[in-house]
């Protein structure tokens, strides 16, 4: 393992300025800030209506982190995951990188953790800016602070899990984009709203599990995405989470050591 910390290094630093330039990384930086820009604009109206309000950590709940956990995160993951591999056949670079001293295992790992920081940190500054115009009036409320940072974690991991299942699919699957939207948008949408042991198929469910605890009453926060939900143990989810990511990593980079490729595929 010691052999893949420089070559990683390297492929992490590359890639992370490359991704930082992409036309693609401008386009989707402005879909993570669409909820800070609908949240501005929410909280304008209710600036300019007699007496309306905004409740803050409701909109930031079922909209904010909502649109993050069941959109942004699987689009990113699915778009960046699978071309970890894919581009490097598609843009005819694999031969040069493997000419180099450089492991296939290193391309992917480097690759991955590139993705991963940039994306993350993208998600996380949408999030943070939608969370300061919604909760304006809370800011001083400590217990609000700890629902973005918990909030932020759950879609930091959630991003790490699904970057890494797309691009373990991105390496075996040549339709991997079609595969990964069926996914995204049939199984991870819907069967975690299903009762029952089924929801525990999802790696959506886990990352609900870890959501701040919903608020007694008749409208708690986080009501649309707990609907059905019938948690795992926060422990559990976290081990589940890690470990999905962890072998997902680790076939990627085995199947993509010793897949041979051909550029006429």
């Amino acid at each position: 393992m010691s052999g893949l910390a420089r070559p990683v290094r390297s492929i992490f630093s590359f890639y992370l300025f490359l991704v930082r330039r992409a036309r693609r990384t401008k386009a989707f930086a402005l879909v993570a800030l669409l909820p800070a820009v609908t949240a501005l604009v929410i909280r304008i109206n209710a600036w300019l209506t007699p007496g309306a309000s905004v409740d803050g950590p409701a909109v930031f709940a079922n909209m904010v982190l909502t649109f993050n956990l069941q959109f942004l995160i699987l689009v990113l993951a699915l778009f960046y995951g699978t071309s970890i591999s894919a581009e490097e056949i598609e843009g005819r670079t694999l031969t040069y990188l493997t000419t180099r001293p450089v492991p296939k295992a290193a391309i992917i790992l480097g690759k991955y953790g590139a993705y991963g920081v940039f994306l993350g940190g993208m998600v996380i500054v949408g999030v943070a800016a939608a969370f300061a115009i919604l909760e304006a009036d809370r800011l001083a409320d400590a217990a609000e602070w700890l629902v973005l940072l918990r909030s932020v974690a759950v879609l930091a991991l959630g991003l790490a899990t699904y970057l890494a299942f797309f691009t373990l699919a991105g390496v075996l699957l040549r339709k991997s984009i079609l595969f990964g939207l069926m996914f995204c948008f049939g199984w991870e949408n819907i069967v975690p709203y299903f009762p029952g042991a089924t929801q525990r198929l999802t790696l959506m469910h886990y990352l609900k599990s870890l959501l701040p605890p919903v608020a007694t009453g008749g409208e708690g926060r986080f009501a649309f995405l707990m609907f059905k939900l019938e948690p795992s143990a926060p422990a559990a989810a976290v081990i589940t989470l890690a470990a999905v990511t962890a072998a997902a990593l680790g076939l990627a980079c085995w199947a993509f050591a010793r897949k041979e490729y051909s550029f006429e595929e």
